[in-house]
C-alpha cells in the first residue's frame, strides 16, 4: 500500500467482509451450499469463527456492528480507497451505508491491526 500511496494509484478493497465471515454472522454449525463450503475447509472456519468473535466481544455495541467496523477498518487512512463489498438485501445496504459514521479509540484501533492475519484459504491446486 505505501507504494501504491507513492505512486498516487488507488486501492480497491476486494471481499472486506471475507466472503460474509466479518459480518459476525457464521458460527460453528454453519455449513455452505456454495462454493464457500471449499474456501472455508477443514478448521478454518473455525480458526475464522475464533478470530471474529474476539473482535465481537471486544468491539460490538449499540453504535456498531461486526460489517460496519470491518468495513471501516478497510477505509482507514493508509487502507483501501474504495470496498467492494456484497449484499444481499436493502438491511445490508443500510447497515454498511453507516459504517462511514464509525470511529476507533487508539487501543480499539491497535487491537484490530493486530488481528489482522495472512491466510490462503484457497488449495494449493487452484
Amino acid at each position: 500500500m505505501p507504494l501504491a500511496r507513492k505512486n498516487n494509484i488507488g486501492i480497491i478493497a476486494r471481499v472486506p467482509l471475507d466472503e460474509g465471515s466479518l459480518s459476525g454472522t457464521f458460527t460453528h454449525k454453519t455449513t455452505f451450499n456454495d462454493w464457500r463450503k471449499d474456501y472455508f475447509t477443514s478448521d478454518r472456519l473455525k480458526i475464522t469463527i475464533d478470530k471474529v468473535s474476539g473482535i465481537k466481544n471486544k468491539l460490538v455495541n449499540e453504535k456498531r456492528t461486526m460489517s460496519q467496523i470491518a468495513l471501516k477498518f478497510c477505509l482507514l487512512k493508509n487502507g483501501a480507497d474504495v470496498v467492494i463489498v456484497g449484499m444481499r438485501n436493502s438491511n445490508h445496504v443500510t447497515e454498511n451505508v453507516k459504517s462511514v459514521d464509525v470511529s476507533f479509540t487508539k487501543e480499539e484501533l491497535d487491537y484490530l491491526v493486530k488481528q489482522r492475519w495472512i491466510r490462503n484459504f484457497y488449495p494449493e491446486d487452484v
